[in-house]
């Protein structure tokens, strides 16, 4: 049976799929185990019954974020207990088989939090942590729908999206260059690009009239809020 994501579930009532993520919340209720499962598209609830004991015993191991695959039945939920304004909020799986792909210790921070509160290092450290939250994840699909318009918008225009080299000549602007050293040729050094400009003026000059790039640029220089040693920027 073919994987489905959770924000499609609402066309499968009463009928089986097959799901796959991240265990996201554990609750014991004696003779039934609630889950949270999270996959990239979102959140369902499951639970196993005493009527389906291979999957309660499985269920009965699982702990937050251990990776699983499950086949069970899409259930409405009983109307005392819908979550209005969430998503699958009126839906609940009732598991009929587990999966377990891979169990995972103790996470080092919690992620069920916004981290906010948590030190950068400690987040730097654990970035694969980290990078489970849904805000940073939010804003990382948020930056591909940016780029997405960009592209879309100027390919509608005639513009033509040219990648220009990232291993340069050292060209002295507003900052000081990265270098890297050259291999082949002791002694030398390659820059990396504050910016595409030269490339740019290249392709003006040959009569390429409608250019962009989503550049990647480089400028060694102290950090401030509005610009990274690091940076992308649509250049055209």
């Amino acid at each position: 049976m073919q994987r489905i994501y959770t924000k499609d579930l609402a066309a499968q009532v009463g009928e089986e799929v097959t799901l796959a993520g991240w265990v996201d919340v554990r609750r014991d209720q004696g003779k039934m185990v609630f889950l949270d499962l999270r996959d990239m598209t979102g959140k369902v609830q499951m639970v196993a019954l005493p009527s389906h004991a291979e999957a309660l015993a499985k269920a009965d191991r699982l702990r937050t974020e251990w990776v699983i695959e499950v086949r069970g039945k899409v259930n409405k939920r009983p109307e005392k207990n819908v979550k209005a304004g969430v998503m699958n909020g009126d839906l609940e799986i009732e598991l009929l088989e587990i999966k377990i792909l891979n169990e995972a210790t103790t996470p080092a921070l919690d992620i069920s939090t916004d981290g906010r509160e948590v030190g950068e290092e400690t987040r730097l450290k654990y970035r694969y942590l980290d990078l489970r939250r849904p805000r940073l994840q939010n804003n990382l699909r948020s930056r591909h729908a940016i780029v997405k318009l960009i592209r879309d918008h100027l390919s509608a225009q005639n513009f033509t999206e040219v990648e220009t080299p990232i291993l340069t000549k050292s060209t002295p602007e507003g900052a000081r260059d990265y270098v890297v050293p050259s291999r082949l040729y002791q002694g030398k050094f390659y820059a990396l690009p504050q910016s595409p400009q030269q490339y740019k003026q290249l392709l003006m000059a040959a009569g390429l009239e409608k250019y962009f790039q989503i550049a990647r640029c480089f400028r060694d220089e102290d950090t401030r809020g509005d610009r990274q040693p690091e940076f992308t920027q649509l250049d055209l």
